[in-house]
């Protein structure tokens, strides 16, 4: 065993055991095989080599007179993505591009740009050394003019070049936090235990360096807040459930927490389940973990956990609970359309408990926080709900 257990009796989790069997019968029947054209981890002398090509190809343009453009798949279209229930979204075959042309006012900054951090990728590359997003900002921050531009060039090149962004040697910072029975290695050798104590463990940058994985834990619970996660810290509840881990990606993940906890899915296979405020905003991170996104659907398959499933705060729950009226909160515009775009996706369709849900928040007109729990009891949502649903399988 790589920790002693301190947590309930072994039959408390009779119910993730259970979940867990399918999971693995799931797994074993080979579900969720690695799509054609889905990035991969591409080896250096492979990105180098389509790095050199996109820049032949600038050449031979101007050879010939012709205008230099980038070509890109068009992820801000609906109607370039589709399901898999294996996978989640993901960009369709030959689907439509754009070109980001050098001869355009529109956009020859953002093919300058383009060409720029390029250029740096290849540099990196070639040294066999990385940089965080914020690194190649601050080499022309003026240039750059904020951070989201380096954020959206690097995303475009991933894409162009159907490699996740790691096989670029660019590192985003990580925001994330990890508690529970968990330890590792880092790729520069530092050893990490994680503890279910108040003081949480960073999400590392380099989730690809992460090796010998160790932890003997019945599920893995992601927080979406990081308010709720230090709350569960200091109710002992990561102590009480063990062995467990948690993740929290404090509010909409980053691409570091989600390729962590992918990674623990793809080592371990164990029940995975997310903990969000019952309000359109809360289902959508709780779908970004699950399904994806789709300004991110080229790398769904480097990042999607479809076997999620939602722990907690359910809209039903709000009425079982009979959670007091002046503690919930009625449905803003912009609610009500998030709530109506997450109702319209093409995964809902297989997911007849969640659309049940979603429609009796949007029959209510009303949301909840995770907080409205602590109106029953000021540990409820430790000590009572989350075991709960724990125990006897309250997940949908």
């Amino acid at each position: 065993m790589a920790f002693a257990p301190m947590g309930p009796e072994a039959s408390f989790f009779d119910a993730l055991d259970r979940h867990r069997a399918s999971l693995l019968a799931m797994v074993k029947r080979g579900a969720g095989e690695t799509p054609a054209g889905a990035t991969r981890v591409a080896s250096s002398s492979e990105v180098l080599t389509a790095i050199e090509n996109i820049i032949q190809d600038i050449i031979k343009s101007l050879a010939r007179n012709e205008v230099p453009a980038f070509t890109i798949d068009n992820r801000s279209s609906w109607e370039n993505i589709m399901f898999d229930d294996s996978i989640g979204l993901r960009m369709i075959p030959q689907c439509a591009t754009r070109k980001i042309r050098s001869d355009s006012p529109k956009s020859v900054k953002k093919f300058a740009l383009i060409l720029k951090v390029l250029s740096m990728i290849y540099k990196l590359i070639q040294s066999d050394t990385y940089a965080t997003k914020r690194d190649i900002y601050y080499t022309d921050s003026q240039l750059f003019g904020n951070q989201a531009v380096v954020d959206s060039a690097i995303d475009d090149i991933s894409c162009m070049l159907k490699v996740p962004r790691r096989s670029l040697h660019v590192l985003s910072t990580s925001k994330g936090l990890i508690a529970g029975n968990l330890r590792y290695m880092e790729e520069d050798g530092t050893r990490v235990q994680c503890t279910c104590s108040a003081t949480a463990t960073a999400v590392p940058t380099n989730i690809q360096g992460m090796q010998h994985l160790i932890t003997d834990a019945k599920f893995l619970l992601i927080v979406e807040k990081d308010a709720t996660f230090q709350r569960l810290l200091d109710d002992n509840f990561c102590s009480r459930m063990s062995p467990c881990i948690m993740v929290t990606g404090k509010g909409v993940p980053d691409l570091n927490t989600r390729l962590l906890v992918k990674k623990l899915w793809d080592t371990f296979h164990i029940p995975v389940f997310t903990l969000v405020d019952a309000d359109p905003y809360g289902i959508e991170i709780m779908c970004i973990y699950k399904y994806g996104s789709m300004s991110m659907s080229f790398e769904a398959h480097n990042l999607t956990i479809p076997t999620i499933r939602w722990l907690g705060l359910l809209p039903s729950d709000i009425q079982r609970l009979n959670i007091p009226k002046d503690s919930l909160i009625p449905l803003t515009k912009h609610d009500q359309m998030k709530l109506d775009s997450i109702l319209k996706r093409p995964y809902i369709t297989y997911q007849p408990l969640w659309k049940k849900e979603l429609e009796m928040m949007a029959d209510s007109k009303m949301k909840a926080e995770i907080q409205a729990l602590t109106l029953l009891s000021s540990d409820y949502l430790s000590r009572v709900y989350l075991p709960n649903k724990l125990r006897f399988g309250g997940w949908i």
